[in-house]
C-alpha cells in the first residue's frame, strides 16, 4: 500500500471527465499512446501507457477521467499535460470512465 496521504493532499487533486478526440502511437515509444482530449473549454494532450491494451481508433469519442491540474511533463520528446486513471490486475489494463454519458470537464469527487 501507498502511503497514506491527508483529505487536504487529495482535495489538491482535480479529477475531471475528459472526451478523447485524438489518438495515435507514440512515434518514440513502444507502450505509449498520445490522446488529444477536451477537459470543458480546455483542450489538452496525455501520454499514457496503454498501447498494449487499446487500439487508438477505439478511444476516440470515449469520456475519461483524468488528473486534470498534474504538472505537465515530457516522455519521450511529447509532452503531457495529465494523467487518465485505469485499473489494473495483472496482465489487464482497464481505463475508469463514467457509467452514464457527461459532457467532458465535469469534476469527479
Amino acid at each position: 500500500m501507498a502511503e497514506t496521504i491527508t483529505l487536504a493532499d487529495f482535495q489538491k487533486i482535480e479529477l475531471r471527465t475528459a472526451k478523447v478526440l485524438e489518438a495515435k502511437e507514440h512515434p518514440n515509444a513502444d507502450k505509449l499512446l498520445i490522446l488529444q482530449i477536451e477537459v470543458g473549454e480546455e483542450r489538452k494532450q496525455i501520454c499514457a501507457g496503454i498501447k498494449k491494451h487499446y487500439r487508438p481508433e477505439d478511444l476516440v469519442g470515449r469520456t475519461i477521467i483524468v488528473v486534470n491540474n498534474l504538472a505537465p511533463a515530457v516522455l519521450r520528446g511529447e509532452e503531457s499535460q495529465g494523467m487518465l486513471l485505469a485499473a489494473s490486475h495483472e496482465d489487464s489494463v482497464v481505463l475508469l470512465r463514467p457509467d452514464q454519458d457527461l459532457p467532458s470537464g465535469c469534476q469527479v469527487r
